[in-house]
């Protein structure tokens, strides 16, 4: 039997050992660290001009009742969404020189409700419709109506020099924006405006909530 060399066992043994205590201090001394990304993306807003209106037909002594229409597309990438609001800059907010419509009355102030306006009476108010609006609070129709009379389904409301809520949602809106409409009618009942020119300056805003 031959013998086993002592030399070439030692060696074998010492980088054997040598080998284990590498893979062990290897795991030994492992370390490790996070890194933290940060991103802030910021809240913004923005509202399209809204058309200048020439409502329509002419009212006169033949005609009683105009329409008119006009649209703001809001885009928002707040997180909580926005509010679309509407208000008029005069009190009435339809005037001719001395010269005006009412804003129109409802029968609870301040609630929108189908359009009618009483004899003697000439009145000027509005209404809204598009994916925000609450047709509860504004009607069903998805338009204005026709030929100077207001859509039968829409609910109007009387002007005021402060803000009222017109539309809202509680999300981002798509990067293509939401569009809203603003309906504004005009109508006398058994009496003439006078003759004239009437203006309203009304202001839209847009409000990240």
């Amino acid at each position: 039997m031959k013998k086993i060399n002592k030399k070439f066992v030692i060696s074998f043994l010492i980088l054997f050992l040598f080998v284990q205590f590498y893979s062990l201090t290897e795991y030994a001394f492992a370390v490790t660290d996070q890194v933290v990304v940060t991103l802030d993306v910021d809240s913004g807003i923005t509202i399209s001009d809204g058309a200048a209106v020439t409502m329509a037909p002419h009212i006169g002594v033949s005609a009683n009742g105009s329409i008119g229409s006009s649209s703001w597309l809001v885009i928002t990438n707040g997180a909580a969404g926005y509010s679309l609001a509407v208000k008029a800059s005069a009190s009435p907010a339809l005037v001719s020189g001395g010269n005006s419509f009412a804003d129109y009355t409802e029968t609870a102030g301040g609630t929108p409700e189908l359009w009618s306006v009483g004899s003697g009476a000439k009145e000027f108010g509005y209404s809204a419709y598009g994916t925000d609006t609450a047709t509860g609070t504004w009607g069903t129709s998805a338009s204005c109506g026709a030929a100077g009379v207001p859509a039968a389904a829409q609910k109007y409301v009387g002007f005021s020099t402060s803000d009222k809520i017109i539309a809202t949602r509680a999300t981002t809106t798509p990067v293509a924006g939401i569009t809203t409409t603003i309906c504004f009618a005009a109508q006398q009942n058994a009496v003439f405006a006078a003759a004239g020119t009437y203006t309203a300056t009304i202001t839209g805003t847009a409000v990240t909530l």
